[in-house]
Parts: C-alpha cells; sequence; structure tokens
C-alpha cells in the first residue's frame, strides 16, 4: 500500500490512511444507544451529566441536561412498552415533525427498545409520504399538530402520537411504574430507515443497521479526542449549532455524535439565518455541520457581520461540494474558523471521506481522505476496470458503515451492493496522489438543492403528465445560492401557449418545495441518444452556455 495514498496496486483498492479503531465485537448485543451512552459515561469524555447541558431549543431558551435527557428518554420508553404491549424490536416507526428538543428523546428511547425509526422530511408530499409509509410498514407514528393532517391515520396500526400535545409531555416527564423491559439488541438489527433519491425518481428507504451507527461514532468519537493535545483542550464545553434537519442522514448522526461525546446542542424548529447568528453569539457556538448554501450566506452576507460570531471555531461542510471562491471568501471574512469538508451519502451511514485538520483543510474542492474503517475503488463504468490515482471512474465504498439494503426493494439493493459488499456511489470521482478524494460529477444524475436530493425523472414523469407537454427533461442549474436548482426544457404540443408560470404552478402542487421547478426553457425537441437516453449534458451546455435563450 501506498503510505500517501492507501492505494494498493495489487488490489486495485484504497485504503483509509485513519489510524484503525476498534469496534466492539460482532456477535455482541449493542444497540446504538447502549453504545452511545457508554462513550458518554467513559472517563475520556469526562463531563457532570447533571450540571452540562445537552440541548438548547434557540427558540424558546429551554435547556435540557444530559440527565434530564436520559430521564425523559428512560420515562418515554418505559411508557411506549406500558401503552403499547404489541409494540416489537425490528417494528418501525414513522415520524413526520420539524426539529424540535422532543425528537432526540424520541429517537433514544425508540432506538433503545430496539424499534426502527423513519423519520421523514415534514415537506413531503401526501403522495410521497404515502409511498415511503409502504416501504417502510410502520406500525406507530409520530407527528406535529401542523403535519398529522398529511397521514392517514388507518396505515398506522397502532395510532398517531402528537409530539406537540399534552399526553406527549406526559409520557416524557412521567415516571411509569413498570420498570423497563430492555430487549436483547444485535449489531446487525436495522436501527433505522432514513430516506434516498435513485435514479428511477422513486424515493428509497435506507435501512441502516445498529453496526452502521455504531461504526460511524466510533470513528468520529476517537477522532475528536485524539486531536486534543492536552486535556484542558477538551474540558472546555464545545457547543455545536444544528442547523441540519434531523431526518436527514448528516443531522442523524451528528445528533449521535454529540450525544457520545458530551457536547451542548443547539436546535431551532425552523432554520432562520438571522436567528441562527443571534444564537451562535448568544450561546457561544463553536461548532456547526453545514451545507454549502449556509456558507455562501455566512461569506456575502452583511447581516453575519452585525453579531460576534468570534467564539465559532469550526464548520463541517457536507451534502455538496463548497466551491474554492467561497471558501476562500469565508476564509477572507472569517479568518478564525476552519471549514472542513466530507462526502457521504445515506447509504453510507452518512461520512465517507473527511478532512482532518487545517492542512487538509486547505484542500479546496476535494472531499478529504477516506474514514476509518473504509476501503474504495475507483471503477470504469464501461469497462468495470478498476483504476489508479488520478483517473476518474465511478467511487464504489465498502466497510461497516454500508447500508444493509433499500428496505422493500431487492432490485435496487443488488443494483447497488455487490456480493463482495461493495456500495456503487454513482459518483464520478478520483483520488489524487495524496489520497485526497475529488467528485467530479454524478453518474445518477442527481440534483442537489441546499444538499436535498431531487431526482429528474421524478420531476420529468410529472411534466409529462401535463396535456399540453409533449416532451420534458430536467436539468441541474447552477445557482450560487442553492448550488443547482431544477431546470426543466419542454416540448409544447402543437398548439399550446403553456408558460413558464404555468408549468411551474403546476408542479409546485404536486412535490416538496425543495422539489419546485424553477426555471424553464421551451424547445422543439429533446436530445436523445439512439437509446432514447435523454442527452442531459448536452442540455446543461445549452442552459450555462446561455444558448437556451435561442432555442
Amino acid at each position: 500500500m501506498d503510505p500517501k495514498n492507501g492505494y494498493c496496486p495489487e488490489t486495485k483498492t484504497y485504503q483509509s490512511l485513519r489510524p484503525s479503531v476498534p469496534l466492539p465485537p460482532l456477535t455482541e448485543p449493542l444497540s446504538i444507544i447502549q453504545y452511545t451512552l457508554s462513550l458518554l459515561n467513559s472517563p475520556t469524555t469526562g463531563i457532570n451529566l447533571t450540571t452540562t447541558t445537552f440541548l438548547i431549543d434557540a427558540t424558546t431558551g429551554h435547556r435540557l441536561s444530559y440527565t434530564d435527557f436520559l430521564n425523559q428518554t428512560q420515562n418515554l420508553a418505559s411508557s411506549l412498552q406500558s401503552r403499547f404491549p404489541s409494540l416489537s424490536p425490528n417494528d418501525v416507526a414513522f415520524i413526520l415533525s420539524p426539529t424540535s428538543i422532543h425528537i432526540p428523546i424520541l429517537y433514544f428511547a425508540l432506538l433503545s427498545l430496539g424499534i426502527v425509526v423513519s423519520p421523514v422530511n415534514p415537506l413531503s408530499s401526501t403522495s410521497e409520504l404515502t409511498h415511503m409509509t409502504q416501504l417502510c410498514k410502520p406500525l406507530i407514528a409520530f407527528a406535529t399538530s401542523s403535519t398529522v393532517p398529511k397521514l392517514t391515520s388507518s396505515l398506522f396500526p397502532l395510532g398517531i402520537i402528537l409530539l406537540d400535545s399534552p399526553e406527549f409531555v406526559t409520557m416524557i416527564q412521567s415516571k411509569v411504574s413498570n420498570p423497563i423491559s430492555y430487549p436483547i439488541i444485535n449489531q446487525s438489527n436495522s436501527a433505522a430507515i432514513l430516506y434516498s433519491s435513485g435514479t428511477t425518481g422513486k424515493v428509497k428507504g435506507v435501512e441502516l443497521t445498529h453496526r452502521n451507527l455504531i461504526a460511524l461514532t466510533s470513528g468520529l468519537y476517537h477522532n475528536n479526542f485524539s486531536n486534543a493535545e492536552d486535556e484542558g483542550v477538551e474540558k472546555e464545553q464545545q457547543v455545536s449549532f444544528m442547523t441540519l434537519p434531523l431526518f436527514h442522514v448528516f443531522g442523524f448522526f451528528m445528533l449521535i455524535r454529540v450525544a457520545g461525546i458530551g457536547e451542548t446542542t443547539v436546535l431551532m424548529e425552523r432554520f432562520d439565518f438571522g436567528k441562527m447568528l443571534e444564537a451562535v453569539e448568544k450561546y457561544r457556538v463553536t461548532y456547526m455541520p453545514v451545507s454549502p448554501p449556509l456558507v455562501v450566506a455566512m461569506a456575502k452576507s452583511d447581516l453575519a457581520l452585525k453579531y460576534d460570531l468570534s467564539s465559532l471555531k469550526f464548520l463541517a461542510c457536507g451534502g455538496a461540494p463548497l466551491g474554492k471562491e467561497v471558501a476562500e471568501r469565508f476564509n477572507s471574512r472569517f479568518p478564525d474558523v476552519e471549514i472542513v469538508q466530507g462526502y457521504g451519502l445515506t447509504e453510507t451511514t452518512g461520512g465517507a471521506t473527511g478532512m482532518n485538520g487545517p492542512e487538509e483543510a486547505d484542500r479546496y474542492g476535494s472531499a478529504g481522505r477516506l474514514s476509518v474503517n473504509v476501503e474504495a475503488k475507483i471503477v470504469d463504468p464501461d469497462s468495470g476496470e478498476t483504476l489508479p490515482p488520478g483517473q476518474r471512474g465511478e467511487l464504489w465504498l465498502r466497510g461497516p458503515t454500508i447500508m444493509k439494503g433499500y428496505v422493500g426493494d431487492k432490485q435496487a439493493t443488488s443494483a447497488t451492493l455487490d456480493p463482495e459488499g461493495w456500495l456503487k456511489t454513482g459518483d464520478l470521482c478520483y483520488f489524487d496522489a495524496d489520497g485526497f478524494l475529488y467528485v467530479v460529477d454524478r453518474l445518477k444524475e442527481l440534483i442537489k438543492y441546499k444538499a436535498y436530493q431531487v431526482p429528474p425523472a421524478e420531476l420529468e414523469h410529472l411534466l409529462q403528465s401535463i396535456p399540453d407537454v409533449a416532451d420534458a427533461a430536467v436539468i441541474p442549474y447552477p445557482d450560487e445560492e442553492a448550488g443547482q436548482i431544477p431546470m426543466a426544457y419542454i416540448v409544447r404540443r402543437p398548439g399550446s401557449t403553456i408558460s413558464e408560470s404555468q408549468i411551474i404552478a403546476v408542479i409546485a402542487k404536486q412535490v416538496a418545495p425543495y422539489k419546485k421547478i424553477r426555471r424553464v426553457a421551451f424547445i422543439n425537441a429533446i436530445p436523445k441518444s439512439p437509446a432514447g437516453k435523454i442527452l442531459r449534458r448536452e442540455l446543461v451546455n445549452h442552459a450555462t452556455s446561455g444558448a437556451s435563450a435561442r432555442l
């Protein structure tokens, strides 16, 4: 193996250059919650659970110490067992709620009982939610008074509990006399079903195990404490601001990371840029996991200069590539804040590569090096040949964080996971001579709008159902704020005068807001290959060269 980049010419695979982190034996029964709490209670973490704040609600100012959080988690677990004796390990709980201080309590209680948590975007449309419930087959749902109208109660045999109801408050605050009967949970058991879009345009349920989450958390935990030069560094309480939705894999695993490390985290129900800046100042936030649009806003907005952000030391950026110009502009404005980038998928439990330290953070455009216990291949998508550093191909990944599969979709699982456990990411990438990963393009053609996945095929199907539309294609159009926006090329039916605004309005009624078409161009014919495949790259070139105005 080349010690500079981890490439082995014999196996044609890339190994992680990070120090190996031991994992619990796979045969040992262990849930992600048991593992996380063992880290939290270890001497390395070294916090006082009673006096250390775990959660802060930025909207209300409400705080929960670690002790209060653990007590409320146990109360909820006990109450659920008492009220729903038929609720068993491997049953699925569907969660449709914006971020709140109740969500971490709910996640930890359910996971400790072996219940599979399946959180979804509260902006999802009713039809999208119906599809997701058909995939995961939940027994119970948790929602809020604002989101529950989207749910069909008959789909949940044990009913729907509202997180903003007096009933739920009683469940987390009142001790139930019956002791909790914690089940034996194997690491191979499913822990979560999170949602990811595929090339077919259908949302897929990504099945993640307790082992997947343990492996990721273990690496993050050891990386956090191995970087401390002396004990005094970690004794200063770190405060993170969770800009990420907790139903997204990035927010999901960051919440578990925060709990294991013993940090304080600030939550906000609805993200607001000004209120975020206010919270950073008020709570002396030191760390934020972010997506590129937020870095753009901080680099460009005059509002960011009106607050004292001197406590902020570190941003972890993921979800989409961060441009060099944006990173440099941010660094000139906030020279004491380090930005590290990473790459991951829902299918890899989040982070598969990342940066470690200021030297790696200077590699603009890179997604960092392979995470601990992860190995990779670069495969030519045409010949299947595995490629050395500097050559582009599809990124394949393997390791203990790779998903179990797509729930209820064996065909998609077998197409994505090969028999040897390699995950085909669908991303065109290369490793440089120093082992840094560069993501060139998405073979899967997904549009990344503010780190959300928007499948063009789904939008094309909806467009083609409009009577005035003869044919349609959807492409990613570059946008500084969002990263990419969905743009539609439309072939009108003869005699039709349907307009851009009409098309945008029709689609907006059928999809979640982040999937909306935001730009339309009309064209005589959609360019396609002899096999009928849309030549999307040709349309992207037209759109970005300004040729769309002449079509």
